[in-house]
């Protein structure tokens, strides 16, 4: 897709390129306060349902996700990967940086996807975004790797996004996601692979120093 420039301009405008604690070579362009930001895509989309503006930050799931890649690049490299509700492309880039062969982003918010091509470009990788919810379609075949993060913040798209995960594992691909435990990750659905001390860039969940878990999805017995 090609990202709009009213998207990348918006997101160039209320961000900065830094480093993030704890991650090893990667620089987001990330903000500095959730709210402030809600406030201003509110007024920049003129809905005051506007979501939040999660892509502007890192969470405590990709962190982990970031961090399992780093000690486990064997997963995805020379594979096809996608990184569900990718949000700022955290877990897209690190893939890219484990060896993956392809990696494909997808969300559904247009600020969110235009902070993936910038984030990716800024780390020196290309890959492809996809802005479509794309959880009512089937997961795609020709994909060897799903890594989601920080998706089980939310009654219903946490449900989606499980039901969606697991339907593509029980067709043979390696799902990993990430998420410091929230009350809607289905814990008895999922494999605990590997726990990290983490920090998010934000403080909006009290979950700024935390523990963040990468889990396995598990495919067919």
């Amino acid at each position: 897709m090609s990202v709009s420039n009213s998207a990348r301009a918006f997101v160039l405008r209320h961000t900065r390129l830094q480093d993030v604690s704890g991650l090893a070579g990667i620089r987001l362009h990330l903000a500095d306060d959730v709210l402030a930001l809600w406030r201003a895509t509110q007024d920049e989309t003129g809905d005051p349902d506007a979501p939040l503006p999660y892509w502007a930050f890192a969470w405590g799931g990709g962190l982990a996700i970031e961090r399992y890649l780093r000690e486990q690049p064997e997963l995805v490299a020379g594979r096809t990967v996608i990184d569900l509700a990718s949000g700022s492309g955290l877990c897209a880039i690190a893939a890219m940086n484990a060896g993956a062969a392809a990696v494909t982003a997808v969300d559904i918010d247009p600020f969110a996807c235009a902070a993936i091509a910038i984030n990716a470009r800024a780390n020196g990788h290309r890959l492809t975004v996809v802005c479509s919810d794309v959880l009512d379609e089937a997961p795609p075949s020709d994909v060897d790797v799903i890594l989601a993060g920080d998706c089980w913040y939310e009654a219903s798209f946490a449900a989606r996004a499980t039901a969606w995960l697991q339907r593509a594992a029980e067709r043979g691909m390696n799902v990993r996601i990430g998420d410091p435990d929230r009350r809607y990750l289905p814990l008895d659905a999922v494999r605990r692979l590997a726990t990290y001390e983490v920090r998010s860039t934000t403080d909006l969940e009290d979950m700024a120093r935390t523990r963040a878990s990468v889990y396995e999805v598990p495919g067919p017995a």
